[in-house]
């Protein structure tokens, strides 16, 4: 016969938080119990119903079994270990001692804090969905069976870090997915150890097969609708408990191009949409570069009337065009880091400083010019057509500045051939991240940059090799 005051004492002497509680009671006929739990991470209201309440009719001699047959909580299960007590008190869920028994309970009360189901910041649709995942696990994944209504959905759970011990699902079709694709994100994932992973972009990392690439490895989604379509395209979906970001694999550069709503509208807007977002950001990483090298290198490429305009604004300049555009960019990314990390309201009057005072002063004492500015403030605005790859297209911007203040031209198009060349060798799981341009995949063309309606996209991407291809069969009467 194990005491009860020998089993609690093992738990505390590990647990030794003041967070970490200790709720000893007792039934009518004089058995004793002791629930465990951290403190802020369950439901007291369901420890004594569900718990507390039932035990108080048992006997004096009742045994293990009955208690667990008193017991009226849906998340029950049993251990054996010490270490796997701290560990399940540690993890949100309540520990129950018998008084004169070895074995003990897991009771799952989790209610740890979070916030209610909402429009995601980052992706918001004027058509579809409004729902977005939040920071619980639980929930993100009951929106996502909520979506999937499948006996084909499997959902497998791991866990990552050391201290952290963060849950991370592991979401897919049978069937759909290619058969080998979900271990591999399994056995990538788990060849890493690390300490504590509080967010899916720490998971992320973990899965890249090039960590140190500029151009990253997996997708991020932010809103249930988008997450499920693509686990139902072939893909393999990754859920973090504390993340509202969910990735999948494999992934292709051109996802980020495609907004969240364009499977709502008319498939011509989303076409004329999503080149324009291509051209946007193809303008974003240029146009600072070729308006630098024009002025240095090839100032006859610029037309006579806009070239007279440019040299009466920047007669009188003591810095040469690649420092002015090298200050000017630095400020904007000043007054962007600034914006976002000062509180709101200050932020606010801060951009509003910072893009017409700041500006208009620096113009008219000289140190810049009117079409630096309009170069970098049109530069940025086109970047930020893309959110997903921002962080990318920024650094790229960066490196065709200095290219182009260096060599010129043909800096700009030995860089240009490097990253295409780069690209078209970069891979996801067995996807090439430009496909399907390279290698040229005509069927999958047709949900690229451009965007055909549902009845021609019968047929599900050739590019991530999945078995069954066919996701919607129309009645030809």
């Amino acid at each position: 016969m194990i005491g009860l005051s020998k089993n609690v004492g093992a738990v505390k002497s590990v647990l030794k938080s003041e967070d970490v509680l200790v709720f000893e009671f007792e039934s009518e006929s004089g058995k004793k119990f002791a629930a465990i739990y951290a403190d802020g991470l369950i439901d007291k209201q369901l420890l004594g119903e569900l718990v507390a309440k039932p035990l108080r009719a048992v006997g004096k001699d009742v045994d293990f079994e009955e208690v667990r047959l008193a017991l009226a909580s849906p998340e029950l299960k049993e251990g054996k270990k010490i270490p796997d007590a701290i560990k399940e008190i540690s993890a949100g869920n309540v520990v129950l001692f018998v008084d004169g028994e070895k074995d003990f309970f897991i009771v799952g009360l989790k209610s740890p804090p979070m916030r209610a189901v909402a429009e995601p910041p980052t992706q918001v649709a004027v058509h579809g969905p409004r729902e977005g995942f939040i920071e619980d696990i639980k929930i993100n994944l009951g929106l996502i069976r909520k979506r999937i209504k499948s006996d084909k959905l499997i959902i497998k759970t791991i866990t990552v870090g050391e201290k952290s011990d963060t849950a991370v699902a592991i979401v897919y079709v049978e069937g759909t997915c290619p058969k080998d694709l979900p271990k591999k994100v399994e056995k990538q994932i788990k060849a890493h150890k690390i300490d504590i992973a509080p967010d899916s972009s720490y998971v992320s990392n973990l899965m890249a097969k090039r960590p140190h690439s500029l151009f990253k490895q997996s997708a991020a989604a932010e809103k249930p609708d988008i997450f499920c379509a693509k686990v139902c395209e072939g893909r393999v979906g990754i859920v973090v408990d504390g993340s509202p970001m969910c990735l999948t694999v494999p992934y292709m550069l051109v996802e980020d191009f495609q907004s969240v709503e364009d499977y709502y509208v008319n498939p011509y807007r989303a076409t004329t949409l999503r080149v324009l977002r291509f051209f946007s950001v193809i303008i974003g990483i240029f146009l600072p570069a070729l308006y630098i090298s024009a002025q240095l290198f090839k100032i006859q490429i610029i037309p006579f009337q806009l070239l007279l305009k440019i040299s009466s604004s920047v007669a009188g300049l003591a810095l040469s065009p690649s420092v002015e555009m090298f200050v000017t960019l630095f400020v904007l990314e000043v007054l962007n880091e600034a914006s976002i990390r000062m509180p709101k309201y200050v932020g606010l009057a801060l951009s509003v400083v910072g893009a017409l005072v700041l500006g208009d002063t620096a113009v008219k004492a000289g140190v810049i010019s009117t079409p630096a500015i309009i170069i970098i403030a049109f530069s940025a605005i086109c970047l930020y057509t893309v959110p997903n790859v921002v962080e990318t297209t920024t650094t790229l911007r960066w490196l065709y500045l200095i290219v182009a203040g260096s060599v010129g031209p043909f800096g700009i198009i030995l860089l240009t051939v490097y990253l295409i060349s780069y690209l078209v060798s970069e891979q996801s799981y067995g996807a090439p991240l430009v496909a399907p341009f390279a290698p040229l995949v005509k069927s999958d063309l047709y949900d690229s940059f451009l965007k055909a309606n549902m009845f021609t996209l019968r047929k599900r991407p050739k590019t991530l090799k999945m078995k069954d291809r066919v996701r919607l069969t129309v009645n030809e009467d």
